[in-house]
């Protein structure tokens, strides 16, 4: 027998070659595993047909997303959940250092903050601003935080321009909010939610940060800006929009602290509860050099709205980003106006507001004057307050078409009083306030007021524009007014209560929900009822007992007790309703109407806003009129403030 030698084939067989006796070949198989080896390798075929068969995944290879998951995946980063960006990622992988981050991320920050020779600057730097900021909100502490700010700052600011370089690159935005969160979350008080913008030095990873102030920048006008609090962590509830103006620096909410014997006279009528949006921008000295040397320099200024809206940085103007939205809903969180509006029906003696220099006249101011804007004066309706205009104010205020062309006033009143009481406390505020902030009259945009009265404000905003002669006092007494013999006090409140004549600085007046002709509701038992409930101030009685006393028989009034109030005055039909809806717009004023109704599809006969009916609402002779889908509240309505919104802008070109 003659052997050959051996061969293997496929399967895990060896094959021998043998001669046999009569020279013929003949091929002998045996198995080159034996046992347990036989049966593994056996599995291992089964395995390896059976996956053939199914088509299992290949080790690289592709899956479909869901366009959730896709959008998902395209956009995540640090601050959009506990994940880093792809971009951040890459790096890591590249680095190898994504395995060790999840279990040692100050190690592998330090590793890449040391150097990464193979990766671009501008890349290795925005992966620091994500891995710190990651790092920290883990527990890392605030110095991460504040190294997150540094680095981020490097990015879109390096001396290079490297990292800002590609403007569709969407590590520019995610850069911005690493530095701004970075900033605010990094001063923050350790036990209480408010951001500490003092000067000093803090401890960073890599060596020391120190962060010099300008205490006079925390002064605005006669307060001082105190307990700041991050405007994003503030949610938003009860405004339909929450606006956010996206810049650099890190958007805050101020309250105010009043500076005593410092009068502004800009800011004289601001209420010190008011909440100033601001933005603090810390401004590092070469960056590049700090990130090397371990010793980071920066100043922190802190800049509001009326500061200015942008900031030049290495001869770049970027925009600051600021949160109006939270400032207003953080100045009504809490706010016992809400909860006073029926009292300031009912008693006629109540103020909503303290009776202080800011408040006189009842008109106050949501920012401080600034000459070249435009007031826009706003009057709620009855039983309600000057938190109503809220969804108005928050639409006007973040508008970049009519910022900083427009300024918002508020008057407030009881809404129980008798109409022309109020609004000759409305006439003689608005004088005075315009005397008070512009005493040379130098200033062109306070000849353009505009005013806006919802529901008896619509009536309180008419007297600011029209001509009435004689013709309340006529309805009130048969006596010449020159013939009444009464206290020069008692003569001087009935002269601009019953006197009216159109404010010349008044050139535009909206009306919404107003009850021209008077309100069913008004004239039906609900207010007959509430007329009975509502007391008048003494300052109004007094002088009434006066002219009773000397006038009677030549007064409707036949006793203090037939004194009308604002619920008399707006019932159909009434004395006063005849004479104002008789009394037309003065010339040269644009009016405007907004009317609402509840069921546009009833017959139009029937329209009404459950308080006042279409027919009332409606008047001849306006500019532009627009029916509203809504209740009696058109004011808080989108369609209603879209309609102001077009107004003010058609304003501001009749003023070109």
């Amino acid at each position: 027998m003659i052997w050959r030698p051996a061969s293997r084939n496929s399967f895990g067989l060896q094959q021998d070659t043998v001669r046999t006796a009569d020279g013929r070949d003949k091929v002998e198989q045996k198995s080159i595993f034996s046992g347990h080896s036989l049966r593994a390798a056996a599995f291992a075929i089964f395995i390896a047909v059976v996956s053939m068969a199914t088509g299992c995944a290949t080790p690289v290879g592709v899956r479909y997303l869901d366009p959730q998951k896709e959008y998902q995946k395209l956009t995540a980063n640090v601050l959009s959940g506990d994940t880093l960006s792809a971009e951040t990622m890459q790096i890591l992988n590249r680095s190898g250092l994504a395995d060790k981050y999840g279990s040692e991320p100050a190690q592998v920050i330090a590793a890449i903050h040391k150097g990464l020779p193979t990766v671009k600057e501008a890349d290795r730097i925005f992966a620091l601003a994500e891995v710190s900021f990651l790092h920290a909100s883990r527990g890392g502490g605030r110095a991460y935080f504040l190294s997150a700010a540094i680095y981020a700052y490097a990015f879109l600011f390096s001396g290079d321009g490297e990292g800002a370089s590609n403007t569709f690159d969407p590590r520019l935005r995610i850069a911005a909010d690493l530095y701004s969160q970075g900033i605010a979350k990094g001063l923050k008080a350790e036990d209480t939610r408010e951001v500490l913008l003092k000067a000093g030095r803090y401890s960073i990873p890599y060596g020391d940060l120190v962060i010099t102030t300008n205490p006079d920048q925390f002064r605005w006008g006669s307060f001082r800006l105190v307990n700041f609090v991050e405007a994003s962590q503030l949610e938003v509830r009860g405004l339909r929009n929450w606006y956010r103006w996206r810049g650099i620096g890190a958007p805050l909410v101020a309250s105010l602290e009043s500076l005593p014997g410092v009068e502004n006279l800009a800011f004289a009528r601001v209420p010190p509860a008011m909440k100033v949006p601001a933005t603090a921008f810390l401004r590092l000295d070469d960056v590049q050099k700090g990130l090397k040397t371990g010793h980071v320099t920066g100043r922190l200024e802190l800049v509001t709205t009326e500061a200015g809206t942008s900031i030049d940085v290495d001869s770049r103007t970027v925009p600051l980003e600021f949160g109006l939205s939270s400032a207003l809903a953080y100045t009504l969180e809490g706010s016992q106006v809400y909860k006073l509006e029926l009292k300031g029906l009912l008693s006629g003696n109540f103020r909503l507001f303290k009776e202080t220099s800011r408040f006189k006249d009842n008109v106050f101011l949501m920012a401080p004057y600034r000459p070249g804007r435009i007031p826009i004066v706003l009057i709620h309706g009855t039983a309600s307050s000057p938190a109503r205009w809220a969804q108005l104010i928050n639409e006007i205020q973040n508008d970049r078409e009519l910022w900083g062309r427009y300024q918002v006033w508020l008057f407030t009143y009881n809404t129980g009083n008798p109409i022309l009481y109020s609004a000759g406390i409305l006439v003689e505020g608005l004088k005075n306030t315009v005397k008070e902030l512009d005493p040379e009259g130098k200033d062109p945009a306070m000849k353009k007021m505009v005013v806006i009265g919802h529901s008896q404000g619509g009536l309180l905003t008419k007297l600011t524009a029209v001509n009435s002669g004689t013709r309340f006092w006529e309805n009130a007494s048969s006596t010449a007014f020159d013939q009444l013999d009464v206290s020069a006090e008692t003569k001087d409140l009935l002269r601009r209560s019953m006197f009216y004549r159109a404010l010349p600085f008044v050139k535009r007046v909206v009306f919404i929900s107003t009850p021209h002709q008077g309100s069913y509701v008004s004239g039906g038992w609900i207010g007959r009822l509430t007329g009975k409930l509502i007391s008048l101030p003494g300052k109004l009685l007094s002088p009434l007992t006066e002219v009773v006393k000397q006038a009677a028989g030549s007064t409707t009034l036949k006793a203090l007790k037939d004194v009308p109030k604002s619920t008399d005055n707006m019932a159909p039909g009434s004395p006063f309703i005849k004479a104002i809806s008789a009394m037309p717009v003065a010339p040269g004023v644009m009016a405007h109407s907004i009317l609402a109704v509840k069921n546009p599809d009833d017959p139009k006969e029937e329209w009404t806003d459950g308080v006042v009916k279409y027919e009332s609402a409606h008047i001849e002779g306006v500019t532009s009129e627009l029916i509203v889908h809504s209740g009696h509240s058109a004011q808080e309505e989108p369609q209603a403030i879209e309609e102001v919104r077009r107004i003010l802008l058609e304003n501001l070109k009749d003023q070109q």
